[in-house]
C-alpha cells in the first residue's frame, strides 16, 4: 500500500471506497472483487461501481506477495480490510486493529450492490436507514462520512448539487462548474474535499459547516437536521473524528462476515477456487 500511495495517492481512498462497497453489500466477504462468471453478474458493473470502482490491480498485487509466503492462509477480503485501514494512515489518518479472519464469498450479487449501496443524491433520513440496516447508528455514519476527506468524484455524482440546490456556497457552486457543464463532461474528476484532497484530516467537515459540501448527500448532513451538532463537533475537533471513524470502520469490517466453513480462502481475488 505504501508503494500504491507514493505512485498516486488517490488510491488510498479508491481501495477504502472497495471496502465500504464490498461491506455494504452481503458482507466484508471480498465479493466486490469477483469477476463475472457464466452462473453470476458480480458487483464490478453495479451502477455504484461500473466505471468508478478501482484499486485491483493493488489487491492484485498484494494476494499474490502474500500467496508466495503462506498459499490459501489470507482471504482477499482481510487483505482488502487491511489495505483499507492502511491506505488511511498512509494518508495522515488513524490507524486501528483489523479484526481478522473472515473468508471469501464464492459468489457476487449485482442486484444486492444495485440496492445496498446509498448514492451521491441520497437525503439524510435515507442514509441513517441504510446505515442502520447493516447495524451503524447515525452517528457512525456520520463519522464514515468523513472518508471523503479524500478522493475524487465524477461530475455526473454532483451535477445536481451545484446547478439545482440551494443549499451550497455560491462560489463553491461555481467553482465546481468549471469542471462540471451542464451537459457533458460526466466523467470528469473533482476532488471531494478541494483544501487538502490527499490528507485525511476533518476538513471536510468544515466544508459542510461552510456549505461546500460537493455531493448532495454530503451535505445533507449539514442543512439543520439531526447530525448538524456532531457535524460541527468533528469539524473543530480533529482527533475526535479520527478515534470516531476508527472505531466505526472496525464495526463496519466485522458486518456479516463469512467464517469457519463459510466460504473459502480464494487463490485468485478475482474468481472462485475450482
Amino acid at each position: 500500500m505504501a508503494q500504491a500511495v507514493i505512485r498516486e495517492p488517490r488510491m488510498g481512498a479508491s481501495i477504502l471506497r472497495l471496502f465500504f462497497h464490498d461491506c455494504f453489500v452481503n458482507g466484508c466477504d471480498g465479493s466486490v472483487l469477483l469477476d463475472d462468471t457464466a452462473t453470476f453478474t458480480g458487483e464490478k458493473n453495479a451502477l455504484p461501481n461500473r466505471n468508478s470502482a478501482r484499486g485491483f490491480e493493488v489487491i492484485d498485487t498484494i494476494k499474490a506477495s502474500v500467496e508466495t509466503e503462506c498459499s490459501a492462509t489470507v482471504s482477499c477480503a482481510d487483505i482488502l480490510a487491511l489495505a483499507s485501514r492502511d491506505g488511511v494512515y498512509l494518508l495522515g489518518g488513524p490507524s486501528w486493529t483489523v479484526q481478522l479472519g473472515r473468508r471469501d464469498a464464492t459468489t457476487a450479487s449485482l442486484s444486492a450492490a444495485n440496492s445496498n449501496l446509498p448514492g451521491p443524491g441520497s437525503s439524510l433520513s435515507t442514509l441513517i436507514s441504510m446505515f442502520a440496516a447493516k447495524g451503524l447508528s447515525a452517528q457512525e455514519m456520520t463519522a464514515l462520512s468523513g472518508a471523503h476527506t479524500i478522493g475524487q468524484t465524477q461530475c455526473t455524482n454532483f451535477r445536481a448539487h451545484i446547478y439545482n440546490d440551494t443549499n451550497i456556497d455560491p462560489s463553491f457552486a461555481d467553482l465546481r462548474k468549471q469542471n462540471c457543464p451542464a451537459s457533458g463532461g460526466d466523467s470528469n474528476l473533482v476532488p471531494l474535499d478541494v483544501l487538502t484532497p490527499y490528507r485525511f484530516d476533518n476538513n471536510y467537515y468544515q466544508n459542510l459547516v461552510a456549505q461546500r459540501g460537493l455531493l448532495h448527500s454530503d451535505q445533507e448532513l449539514f442543512r439543520g437536521g439531526s447530525q448538524d451538532a456532531l457535524v460541527k463537533q468533528y469539524g473543530n475537533d480533529a482527533a475526535l473524528f479520527a478515534s470516531d471513524f476508527a472505531r466505526a470502520m472496525v464495526k463496519m469490517g466485522s458486518i456479516s462476515p463469512l467464517t469457519g466453513t463459510g466460504g473459502e480462502i480464494r487463490l485468485n481475488y478475482r474468481k472462485v477456487n475450482g
